[in-house]
């Protein structure tokens, strides 16, 4: 293996939810719990740290606030603490109250290598129910300065503040404080239209019975609307329990997901950490135009840049599926598999409908695509009610065809009372090669094409024969491959499982198969689960079996589809998908065999365009799709590499 690298070359910036063990009123004592806190985690490779909401002193010290002497000490430990801090490079946001002009302030220093780079103040503050901050702070909106002086130091003070990483331009940071969250329209909202792609929140939220699932759905909800990442630090138990309850409520959340969470409840110092993909949600931002065509109130926000540093080495303090486009719980996968396969069938049905088809025509393989297509075609002449209208499924037993496929194919028609049709195509084909002259016993691709080419137009001719539809079988994954015969399998007329890649469609099967309408087939469906994938266009091996997998040719489809995903979806350099990959599949492939099949699916998904422009109409399913009518449109000329 190759040495550890830096997360933050791939765009992933480590950042802390902190809820430190809060000493109420003892401003030395808590700057001695947030440094110890800050160093730790920047030990860990931390580059962000986001502490509470009035952490220095505590959030619940009410008429205190109004004690000169307390405020005071308050600003001298903000400097003890930004001197205990110097050697870090970490971005460290802390709480305090902070008197500026005959009013005084709730909010977030921000600090960098000893130094403080800024004040934010809260904005809205909470003045109903248990909440009465206003008795002692004053809103930004009050704020007439834009620097505050400290120890001869002039420091940038307002809510328009944008911290931007240096060596790391995609991260910019901006800052609001509890309440600002709960509004109409948060603070952060503009910060990220100023171009906030971190927004961090001092809290010092309180318990209440249901409160905390409310919040939980506030800050992801926040993070997907801004399509930004969201650290979310709250005040501990240690602050007064005279009327209420806090718990030290951490999260970390990004572009609606949740990364982290913190136990809640505790005494102690608690901390969460997490990787968040700043240049991921800059990608996200580029491709959606409603969040481009979204104005910026007011003028452009001060930046204030930041060098980090010492960046995160890895092992990445993230989940990296390997499989994303299936849902790894079995309980959301069973969910999506419902949402899906009605995806699927609703659009047949709407087709159906219009084009009011006597027959719906399927050439049925025995293998994974044509199966999951049937069992699609059953539900959707359901919902389309048409009456009359029935499947004619076709075996088309060729030149590499075995007898496992075809009895599968036999054996699922019968289970599901489907008619099915043999048309032999051995004969047809011979006869073409030798009309075209093609060499005998010469199998390439002329050999291959001409099978599936073959099977094509007797599908499409029972169609018209029957005044039927052809349903295309096959899948995203192909699609994005470029792995089908133009004009033959790559054609139809609905595409039903268009928006369907490979490493779902099993999974989709065997939802089917536990689906009190697809019972009786199961046991078959179990067994077309387990037969190696092939387009079966050449002659079986000596013993009768598979000799042309798929796999062998185009890689493991569990990669093409990790390559798939974070390409289409994420926009992601050929450099990052080998490390996410690398991450993902560090069990069960070599650095070598990930590079290997990264180049092969980069290389045909670029020269198999021409493909996918003259697709079929068929439904999309998830956030990944390769319509040329939608989702991707791309030259089918291209030239270099996508590397």
């Amino acid at each position: 293996m190759s040495a550890p690298t830096s997360i933050s070359t791939h765009g992933f910036v480590r950042v802390a939810a902190v809820s430190p063990a809060l000493h109420l009123g003892d401003v030395s004592a808590n700057v001695q719990e947030i440094a110890t806190s800050a160093v730790r985690a920047a030990a860990e490779g931390c580059q962000i740290i986001v502490f509470p909401e009035l952490c220095l002193t505590g959030y619940s010290c009410a008429d205190l606030f109004m004690n000169a002497g307390f405020r005071a000490a308050a600003l001298e430990g903000l400097g003890e603490l930004a001197m205990l801090l110097g050697g870090q490079k970490a971005l460290i946001l802390v709480g305090l109250p902070l008197e500026i002009e005959d009013r005084l302030y709730n909010v977030a220093a921000v600090l960098h290598e000893g130094r403080i780079l800024g004040f934010v103040p809260k904005s809205f503050l909470p003045n109903s129910w248990e909440f009465y901050e206003r008795r002692w702070f004053s809103p930004a909106s009050t704020l007439q300065r834009q620097t505050f002086t400290l120890r001869g130091e002039v420091i940038p003070v307002g809510c328009d503040l944008l911290f931007t990483a240096n060596d790391l331009p995609a991260c910019r940071v901006a800052v609001e404080i509890c309440e600002d969250l709960w509004t109409v329209i948060p603070p952060s909202s503009q910060a990220a239209l100023q171009g906030a792609t971190v927004l961090a929140n001092l809290s010092a939220s309180d318990e209440l019975l249901g409160k905390a699932e409310y919040r939980l759905q506030l800050v992801a909800q926040q993070s997907g609307r801004c399509l930004a990442a969201y650290i979310y630090s709250a005040a501990g138990a240690g602050e007064s329990s005279t009327d209420l309850v806090f718990s030290g409520h951490g999260m970390i959340a990004e572009n609606g997901g949740l990364l982290a969470e913190a136990e809640r409840f505790g005494f102690e110092s608690r901390s969460i950490v997490a990787d968040i993909d700043v240049t991921r949600l800059q990608h996200d931002r580029l491709h959606s135009a409603s969040f481009r065509d979204s104005a910026p109130a007011g003028p452009a926000w001060r930046r204030i840049g930041f060098t980090m540093g010492g960046a995160a080495a890895t092992p990445l303090r993230r989940h990296i599926a390997a499989h994303p486009f299936v849902p790894s719980a079995a309980a959301d996968r069973s969910a999506a598999c419902r949402e899906i396969f009605a995806i699927q069938a609703t659009g047949l049905a709407r087709r159906l409908r219009q084009v009011q088809a006597k027959t719906l025509v399927l050439g049925l393989s025995g293998g994974l695509d044509s199966t999951l297509a049937l069992l699609v075609a059953e539900d959707a002449l359901k919902r389309a009610a048409l009456p009359g209208t029935r499947i004619v499924c076709i075996t088309m037993p060729g030149l590499g065809t075995t007898s496992r496929t075809k009895d599968n194919a036999g054996e699922l028609a019968a289970a599901l009372g489907t008619e099915l049709r043999t048309i032999p195509i051995g004969d047809s084909v011979m006869q073409h090669l030798r009309d075209i002259g093609h060499p005998e016993g010469t199998h390439d691709i002329t050999f291959e094409n001409a099978q599936a080419r073959e099977r094509t137009q007797v599908l499409m001719d029972v169609a018209n024969h029957t005044g039927g539809l052809v349903l295309g079988t096959g899948d995203l994954s192909e699609a994005a491959l470029g792995w089908g015969t133009f004009n033959g399998d790559h054609m139809s007329m609905y595409h039903v499982n268009a928006g369907v890649p490979k490493t779902l469609v099993r999974y989709l099967i065997a939802w089917c198969a536990e689906q009190p309408a697809f019972l009786a087939a199961s046991k078959v469906l179990a067994d077309i689960l387990d037969t190696p994938i092939s387009p079966e266009l050449l002659p079986a091996s000596a013993t009768g079996d598979i000799a042309q997998r798929t796999e062998d040719h185009v890689g493991p489809y569990e990669l093409v589809d990790f390559f798939l995903y974070h390409f289409v979806r994420h926009g992601c350099s050929a450099a990052k998908i080998a490390f996410l990959a690398g991450i993902a599949f560090q069990d069960r492939y070599t650095e070598a065999e990930i590079a290997r099949w990264l180049a092969h699916f980069l290389q045909r998904f670029r020269t198999q365009q021409f493909k996918r422009s003259a697709m079929p109409d068929g439904p999309k399913v998830g956030s990944v799709a390769l319509s040329p009518r939608g989702d991707w449109r791309m030259p089918s000329d291209l030239g270099g590499s996508l590397g």
